[in-house]
């Protein structure tokens, strides 16, 4: 009991808390995307652009439909993102010769240039915000916002996908009596 009153008078009764934990994640979260905003919009690339052309310069030619996947944006996100940079020349789409419905998004050489110095710049801007954390913190917290991440998505999912018995997802009674 001791030890408890001594953690909450040292640490405070909400620092131990997940909801604490949430809402610093959140803070430096926005925090770290203000910077990454302001290190590709010198260059007339808005986020979810740059996003799109960083795969591509890293992953080659891309299915629109896994581009969008991959970068976490909607269908109707990833073709706007890809008619804005088509439209700019940064990008060009084909048609996919084993599948006709699906379009095969690659870079120009245009987009290649303009990418490979954006992902230069945006490696400084980010190394200089990381630069708070050694080497081995940045790796601690990455296994950690791995760790909290993957058992995020693993509870989402039980909650999406019903489990055996009634259509809440709720075990029925006469499996729970099994």
């Amino acid at each position: 009991m001791e030890a408890r009153l001594l953690a909450t008078l040292v640490l405070g009764p909400s620092r131990k808390s997940a909801t604490h934990v949430w809402l610093v994640l959140w803070k430096a979260a926005h925090a770290i995307e203000q910077n990454a905003i302001r290190s590709v919009s010198g260059l007339g690339l808005g986020l979810s652009d740059f996003a799109v052309l960083k795969m591509l310069l890293h992953k080659g030619p891309q299915p629109v439909n896994i581009i969008g996947r991959k970068i976490l944006l909607t269908s109707g996100s990833i073709t706007a993102a890809v008619d804005r940079l088509e439209s700019r020349d940064l990008l060009r789409r084909t048609s996919d010769p084993s599948d006709r419905r699906s379009r095969i998004v690659q870079l120009t050489e245009k987009g290649r240039n303009l990418i490979e110095r954006a992902f230069q710049k945006h490696a400084q801007d980010m190394q200089q915000t990381m630069a708070v954390l050694r080497s081995g913190e940045r790796a601690e917290l990455v296994r950690l916002l791995k760790k909290v991440g993957m058992w995020a998505a693993a509870r989402l999912d039980e909650n999406r996908s019903p489990r055996a018995g009634t259509p809440n997802g709720s075990p029925s009674r006469s499996s729970r009596l099994k």
